[in-house]
């Protein structure tokens, strides 16, 4: 695909359509990765995202209990000293 680069005030830049934008996940940021031979745009993520709201529905449903017991019976906290 070719695209053109076009002048934006003092810069230059391209533009992106629609389509592409919404294919990729494109939003206001995105990441760019400079590779050796390529420039790569990267839809920019958010670690974690979504996780209060995650939280908060287990917590009211009962299932944010512990599956396995934090501490051990047989666990010698003295060896961490």
């Amino acid at each position: 695909m070719d695209i053109s680069i076009v002048p934006i005030g003092n810069s230059k830049g391209i533009r992106l359509s629609k389509t592409l934008l919404e294919r990729y996940n494109l939003k206001d940021t995105v990441e760019l990765i400079l590779e050796e031979d390529c420039i790569v745009l990267k839809a920019k993520t958010i670690p974690r995202n979504g996780w209060e709201e995650s939280f908060k529905s287990m917590a009211e449903n009962g299932d944010d209990q512990l599956l396995v017991n934090d501490v051990f019976e047989d666990e010698a906290f003295d060896e961490w000293k």
